[in-house]
């Protein structure tokens, strides 16, 4: 290690249980992070000063004026050139620290690619997964992926002044769907879009992944939290929930039933021939959706309408690919039709934005 990385690095090599041996290891590490919104860019941000010697980035949205607020890693001129997140982040992050490689895949994560972007089909896999994800869909697929390939998983969430997170250890401890079965029906858990978020809540949260990366990058897993934090800072509120161990009980963890890497659940989409629209379904959501609830969520927004079938929607704040208006069809059994858009990627995004789950 040259005497610049040294000092570099110095304060950090001071701590115990790093060192110089220590900072080599991160050194040699790679983290995954899917998505490069709030959690993404904080925990990317802090492992790269820390000298993680590998970051692969997954997310498949641009960046927005509405992102600076929170998103630590993009600025005025990304928003004014439209870059992809996972573009403008590595560009970012390298700025921070040349000498981290830092990979970008500006990507719709799902079951059809998600073993090839993570690198589980070569030798370049990642020795942790960090969910910086939006919806619960792409987070079991995340838990699959960790089962599966015995690579410890991160999760995390933040929206509103609530943050929480959890690490999934292979081998016998609880996994991510011991918790979720299966996601939550559209609209019913609030997303950022719908209930707000408070930066200070990201920052935390994305500052408790990075020190359970470390600690497990380092080698010191018996250092790791077992349990679930979750904590609302705005009321003073906090808590640690302690997780027992996985049973015979779960399909993921306890079967080796991997769902949704395998395409039995999750999203499936098909473009609409004919019209300016995509329809996703498949999510395999627990319950039917409450459409008079989501309905009342989503008026903030712009106009919602219910009858006994489904839900209609106009999203005054958003621009379809065209420049027309972005529209939702969301019924009972979570088939949503998105329309202003034939893009996958932009079908989705929308959703987990304003539907959640």
């Amino acid at each position: 290690m040259s005497k610049g990385a040294q000092g570099r690095y110095h304060r950090q090599e001071l701590l115990p249980d790093v060192g110089v041996e220590g900072q080599r290891r991160l050194g040699a590490s790679h983290a995954l992070i899917l998505g490069c919104g709030a959690l993404g860019c904080g925990v990317a941000d802090q492992l790269t000063r820390a000298g993680v010697g590998r970051i692969t980035l997954i997310d498949r949205d641009v960046v927005e004026l509405t992102n600076l607020q929170r998103q630590v890693l993009f600025d005025e001129q990304d928003v004014a050139e439209g870059l992809p997140k996972a573009e403008a982040a590595r560009r970012r992050l390298n700025e921070i620290n040349a000498q981290v490689r830092v990979s970008a895949h500006v990507a719709d994560f799902d079951a059809s690619n998600a073993e090839r972007l993570c690198g589980f089909t070569t030798d370049a896999g990642p020795d942790v997964l960090l969910d910086g994800t939006d919806n619960f869909a792409a987070r079991l697929l995340l838990n699959d992926l960790a089962i599966k390939h015995a690579v410890p998983y991160l999760y995390a969430g933040v929206v509103g002044c609530r943050g929480m997170q959890m690490t999934v250890f292979p081998g016998g401890r609880p996994c991510l769907r011991c918790l979720v079965e299966r996601p939550p029906a559209p609209g019913t858990l609030p997303t950022c879009d719908t209930a707000g978020v408070l930066g200070a809540v990201v920052a935390i949260v994305a500052g408790v992944q990075a020190a359970e990366a470390l600690k497990l990058l380092l080698g010191r897993e018996d250092l790791a939290s077992r349990s679930l934090l979750e904590f609302d800072i705005w009321r003073n509120q906090r808590r640690r929930i302690e997780m027992s161990s996985a049973g015979d009980g779960c399909a993921c963890c306890g079967r080796r039933q991997f769902d949704y890497l395998d395409g039995r659940l999750g999203e499936t989409s098909a473009r609409l021939c004919g019209r300016d629209a995509v329809q996703l379904a498949g999510m395999g959501a627990e319950g039917p959706v409450d459409l008079e609830a989501l309905a009342a969520r989503l008026r903030p927004h712009g106009e919602a309408t219910v009858n006994r079938f489904l839900l209609r929607a106009t999203l005054s704040c958003e621009a379809g690919d065209d420049g027309g208006e972005v529209g939702l069809t969301v019924f009972r059994d979570g088939r949503t039709i998105v329309r202003g858009t034939t893009r996958t990627e932009r079908a989705r995004s929308l959703c987990a934005k304003y539907l959640g789950g």
